[in-house]
């Protein structure tokens, strides 16, 4: 089926998904002036954006059943339409305590809206869906990689609130293509019950599974402990600019799309396996550099170029992790979906926390986050490769 997938489907997916990066990082290189505009700190804006991660994961587990149950269409819509009036809401925002509200409520609603997305990913490519999700992928990381660049262009002609009136204009824009465009090419069985238990008892009974599902979820901690401290690492500590920001964050989402557009290219011939086992050993090396690097102080270049091939590697540890769960869930591709993406942003709203946590001054702190993220999915993977084997041998 997966001939038939047309380039416009795939960039309308791929606009689906990407909402979530552009609500977590266009307002990165505002985090500052919104601090000081909302008297309040720093620390409690960066924690924005783990409650937006934690409630994008709540209203992942409540949307992916229901996604099984009554479609995926229909949820797209609404979660894009409420995802839209939280943007514009969040344009009159005057205080702390209401913008993290209405993040949360902004989160909650996007969940609806690209929790549906990879089960039409599996019913149009089934047997090739890790090329498909590494398509979409690459096609919407276009978001983060122009994110704070768009964040940083609103700021620099007008107020932070406007970066989330470009968030609501562009919601709007993808709620009118979704309701003309969007198919739903998964069947949903008349009459069939919504039992958010007995779906998620399935998926965590697939044992075959579970090493690839915390693999997801280590790969997502490790990216949001780099997306979290990225501000304080590159604007407070290294003191570049805005503009600098935005260009050293483009280089690591460009390191992102690269990973994959190689994994399009490869994975037929390879398999998901072997490119995740490939993007692991790239990982634990670059981890590894980067808390030296850190541990030694040796400034913004050498972390910089640890910091690249890591993002890459993530990328196709992820990708891939994501796929193969997919692969074993035709049937319940939307419960799978909610359960990789709940404890993927669950994760991701610990890092918040954990560096808070672990704060020194310095870059250390989220570099060593990063790497246990890297040897908690080389763990994974050795269990999981030792369960394959004990399945075989029985």
């Amino acid at each position: 089926m997966s001939k038939t997938v047309s380039f416009g489907l795939l960039l309308l997916l791929a606009s689906i998904v990407a909402i979530t990066p552009l609500a977590i990082d266009m307002y990165l290189p505002a985090m500052p002036l919104m601090a000081s505009e909302l008297g309040t700190d720093i620390g409690l804006i960066q924690q924005s954006l783990s409650i937006y991660l934690a409630a994008y994961g709540v209203g992942m587990l409540v949307f992916g059943p229901l996604a099984d149950a009554i479609g995926r269409r229909p949820l797209a819509l609404v979660g894009l339409l409420f995802f839209s009036l939280a943007s514009f809401a969040l344009v009159f925002c005057q205080d702390a305590q209401w913008l993290l509200g209405l993040r949360a409520l902004q989160a909650f609603a996007g969940s609806a809206a690209t929790v549906v997305v990879p089960g039409i990913i599996r019913a149009l490519y089934q047997e090739n869906t890790a090329k498909g999700m590494s398509y979409v992928s690459m096609i919407m990381m276009m978001a983060p990689l122009i994110a704070p660049a768009i964040g940083s262009a609103v700021l620099w002609v007008g107020h932070w609130q406007d970066i989330f009136l470009v968030l609501a204009l562009y919601s709007s824009v993808i709620l009118l293509l979704t309701w003309r465009f969007l198919p739903d090419p998964v069947a949903v069985t008349k009459g069939r019950k919504l039992e958010f238990l007995a779906g998620y008892r399935f998926v965590f009974a697939h044992a075959v599974a579970r090493p690839q599902i915390a693999t997801s979820m280590f790969a997502s901690f490790a990216f949001f402990c780099f997306l979290t401290a990225v501000p304080f690492v590159y604007i407070e500590y290294y003191g570049v600019n805005e503009q600098l920001f935005s260009l050293l964050f483009a280089l690591n989402v460009g390191m992102l799309m690269m990973a994959n557009f190689c994994n399009s290219r490869f994975v037929g011939r390879y398999g998901p396996q072997r490119m995740l086992n490939s993007g692991l050993v790239l990982a634990l090396f670059s981890a590894s550099v980067l808390c030296l690097a850190n541990w030694f102080e040796l400034g913004l270049v050498f972390t910089v170029l640890s910091i690249a091939p890591l993002m890459a590697s993530l990328g196709l540890i992820a990708t891939n992790a994501d796929a193969m769960i997919l692969m074993r869930f035709p049937e319940h591709s939307g419960t799978a979906t909610a359960v990789i993406g709940t404890l993927r942003f669950g994760s991701g709203a610990l890092a918040g926390p954990l560096l808070a946590l672990a704060y020194t001054g310095t870059a250390l702190p989220f570099s060593i986050l990063m790497f246990c993220g890297v040897l908690a999915i080389t763990v994974c993977q050795f269990l999981g490769i030792h369960q394959t084997k004990a399945g075989q041998s029985n």
